[in-house]
């Protein structure tokens, strides 16, 4: 569908995991990868998600998957809860293949509205396949 373009996607692992989750369905990544690049020609599929050493077993089985993996350090809360926002690294690599023109088009698994900000700054020329939420909470709306 997509044969000659650079398309990415950018996924906030824990956000997808937690909005799938919440609607009491499992989701296997493998089969997932396939259908980025068999529906839109995903060449590159970043996954933002916190770096915890008891999930090994995970991170390999996404790079096995085809996911190129984005890890940031995680810090805990007082109750021992794991914390690593990836918003912002997902934005900065964004922005940097944007910048870099690396991709023709990008497709969107964020979870934060305040996306809209990055798509006013990079929509110039930058064709956005799908901007989506893995929820069926309402929030406001994307384009």
């Amino acid at each position: 569908m997509f044969p000659k373009q650079q398309n990415f996607a950018y996924i906030d692992g824990a956000n997808l995991h937690k909005g799938i989750g919440g609607l009491g369905w499992q989701l296997d990544y493998k089969r997932f990868r396939v259908w980025l690049a068999e529906k839109y020609g995903i060449q590159v599929a970043y996954v933002f998600i916190g770096l915890i050493p008891r999930y090994k077993g995970l991170y390999k089985y996404l790079q096995e998957s085809g996911f190129t993996l984005v890890f940031k350090e995680v810090v805990y809360d007082g109750n021992g809860k794991p914390k690593g926002n990836c918003d912002a690294d997902l934005v900065l690599q964004a922005t940097r293949d944007a910048y870099e023109n690396k991709f023709d088009a990008a497709l969107w698994f964020p979870a934060m509205e305040t996306m809209q900000a990055w798509l006013h700054f990079c929509s110039n020329g930058k064709s956005f396949l799908l901007f989506c939420r893995p929820t069926l909470k309402r929030s406001a709306p994307y384009y």
